[in-house]
This record gives structure tokens, sequence and C-alpha cells, in this order.
């Protein structure tokens, strides 16, 4: 497949399809948008909000959470706001999430299945990994765009004129719903 996106890519170039998506680094609308890393969204989002290339910076992670104060997430959030000019930040959760419901138990039974040792385990629990923490799901969407609204609200790097929104977006029609 990788073989496939590399010819792919490499007509693509030669064919100069590149020149209309030309747009430079700092997001025209100035919105960062943290999102989940559904397959579903790749397309659906950015037509659902009337998006194109240029237009916001997008975020994406399983689940569209902070799961940590000061891991990748918060950084690319700092990053866009101090160095990128953004005003604005959407949290768009979206309906029937993979990431709903999971545990760290699965995740690690999966992980063993996969040929990851137990000691490889223990070694990241004894490194400080709270696998409960790091590998949890979530009950609800809306909750979990409240939770990491609020994360970002509280967050003492990010600055206070930063408007912060929670929405969850439908997979089937690309409805945005308000949360907070």
């Amino acid at each position: 497949m990788i073989d496939e996106i590399l010819a792919y890519n490499k007509k693509f170039v030669e064919e100069k399809k590149y020149e209309q998506y030309a747009t430079s680094k700092y997001p025209d609308k100035k919105i960062a948008i943290l999102t989940c890393m559904d397959t579903r969204l790749v397309e659906l989002l950015p037509a659902a909000l009337g998006l194109k290339n240029g237009d916001v910076k997008i975020i994406k992670n399983a689940g569209g959470v902070v799961n940590t104060p000061f891991g990748s997430v918060i950084r690319s959030l700092l990053v866009a706001i101090v160095e990128l000019g953004v005003e604005e930040i959407m949290v768009i959760g979206h309906t029937d999430c993979g990431v709903r419901h999971i545990d760290s138990e699965m995740m690690i039974g999966h992980m063993k299945a996969r040929g990851i040792t137990q000691e490889a385990i223990d070694l990241m629990k004894y490194c400080g990994v709270n696998f409960e923490e790091w590998l949890a799901g979530f009950d609800t969407e809306e909750q979990s765009v409240q939770d990491t609204v609020e994360t970002i609200r509280n967050h003492p790097l990010i600055p206070h004129d930063i408007r912060i929104g929670g929405y969850v977006i439908d997979t089937h029609t690309g409805e945005l719903r308000v949360i907070c």
C-alpha cells in the first residue's frame, strides 16, 4: 500500500497538482481545531465546516483529547497561538468514536497479543506511565469534549483571550452540535 502511495505522490508532483493547495503556514481563519484521527473525518469535517487548505490548523489524535497537560497537543496549540496567530480553538469530538469505552487492560491484552512483552509494559509503568489514565477511553463524546475544553481553558500557558469552544460532529451527516 505504501508503494502505491509513493507512486501516486511522484505523479502528483510531476503533474504539479500541488499548485492548487498553495498557502502559507499562517491559518487564514486564525483557528486551531483539535479533533479525532477518525478516518470518517478526513474529508467530512473540512467539508461540513466550509474549510479549505490554509484556513485552519488541525491537530488530530485518538479521541481528540488532551490526555497530558504538557504533551504534544498543548505544545501544538501553544505554537499555533504564539507563533502562528491562532485566536480561537475548536475542540471537535464525533459520534461513534472508537476511543469511547476502551480501557487499559483491554489495550494491554491486545499489545501482548501483538508481541509486546510484560517486561516492556512493566518498564513503562516503572518510568511513570499510568496505563489506566494514558490508555483510558471515555463514557460520552460530550463529556470528553467538555473535559478537554476545560483542560485547555485552565492551562496556565494558554492565554486567557483565546476563545475555546467544544462541539460534536455527526459522522453521518456532518451536523455540528455545540457542547460548550
